[in-house]
């Protein structure tokens, strides 16, 4: 037998067994740990998920470290790390899950697992701040970041309904994702340039993990191991993760878009609403509406370009449904954060409330 790995950032997908003549294994070679997990009583499927989730987090953690401490070493400019490495760690839970999960037929979980984490990090993470101190909104969110986001929203909705890289209609093609990937890499490089032309004018420039203090420095071999171990810790935790959450769908009769929408991106997020709320109880939220809207844009571009460049992933109507949500909800944190420059404890509380009244939408639909 000849095995053909296909690798993606930021790690190495489940190797596909092939035969000498290019041909692929009889279905019962699938893979042993769904197969363990669909098999295993619900209450340790539970733990295999939680489990899969503590792998995305801290393997996309050790990743950053890792290759953040490689760039420093080669003397990359700090801010350049915190664009590219550091920001895009954010979103590779995001990445592994979505890729995973349209790898293994299982559209709907890859496609909600965006859309739900953007909600999330937009209405809950920006709501619960903001109910504990009020966050500022640097003028560049209000009139350049924001739009962008509106504007993501806006293709993936497009490119869903119309299904340019798919015959079939309702199905983000392999053209779609290549697309969004080109659109992604304009999207770093354009801030990259503004960032490092802010600097040059003395300008004070904030950006997360974009400063030598922030950027540890390890040696080469510990780099290289954080590098290798968290890639393969993030691509094990997105299959658990995405073999867990279709077993509990599956069992609880709930569709793969509402376990999508609920429980994976909530898991996938925790870290930054933990972070957040730190942050909130120290009174140091000024970045967080911009990390959000940032990671909203990474989530869309970077996650599902990668995913739907590597396996179509057919969009149904539910999901043009959450994207109307998502670009509703993100319309109306501009207007909260234009009015007065900063969303406050009552607009925050606004926030988490319409997030509930959708989840609440969600379970019962």
């Amino acid at each position: 037998m000849i095995y053909r790995s296909l690798f993606y950032l930021p790690g190495i997908l489940t190797a596909e067994a092939v035969s000498a003549d290019g041909t692929a294994m009889d279905d019962e070679k699938e893979n042993d740990m769904e197969n363990f997990i669909n098999n295993a009583p619900f209450a340790l499927v539970l733990v295999f998920l939680v489990i899969g989730f503590v792998l995305l987090i801290k393997g996309a953690d050790f990743f950053v470290e890792g290759s953040s401490s490689v760039a420093k070493r080669l003397h990359v400019p700090a801010i350049i790390i915190g664009l590219t490495i550091v920001a895009m760690g954010t979103s590779l839970p995001e990445t592994a899950v979505s890729v995973s999960a349209a790898l293994t037929g299982n559209n709907e979980l890859a496609v909600s697992n965006v859309i739900g984490s953007n909600i999330f990090n937009l209405m809950v993470v920006i709501g619960v701040c903001a109910m504990i101190a009020a966050v500022s909104v640097a003028k560049e969110t209000i009139k350049r970041d924001i739009p962008l986001s509106l504007i993501c929203a806006g293709l993936l909705l497009l490119f869903g309904i119309a299904g340019f890289g798919d015959k079939a209609g309702m199905t983000l093609g392999h053209l779609d994702g290549v697309i969004f990937i080109g659109a992604f890499a304009g999207y770093i490089f354009y801030m990259i340039r503004i960032a490092l032309k802010a600097s040059k004018e003395g300008k004070k420039v904030e950006i997360e993990g974009g400063s030598d203090d922030e950027i540890r420095l390890i040696s080469v071999p510990l780099s290289i191991l954080f590098i290798i171990g968290g890639a393969i810790a993030i691509a094990v935790g997105g299959d658990v993760t995405v073999d867990a959450a279709s077993r509990i769908a599956g069992d609880l009769g709930m569709s793969q878009t509402l376990i999508g929408l609920t429980i994976v991106s909530i898991g996938t997020s925790l870290p930054e609403l933990v972070t957040s709320i730190v942050a909130a109880r120290k009174n140091e939220v000024d970045m967080a509406l911009g990390n959000a809207i940032g990671s909203n844009i990474f989530n869309i571009l970077m996650v599902l370009g990668i995913a739907s460049a590597i396996s179509p992933v057919r969009i149904i109507t539910e999901n043009i449904i959450d994207l109307c949500v998502l670009l509703a909800f993100t319309v109306c944190a501009w207007i909260f954060a234009g009015t007065k420059k900063k969303i406050g404890r009552t607009e925050g509380f606004c926030m988490v409330a319409l997030y509930a009244v959708y989840a609440v939408y969600i379970i019962v639909r």
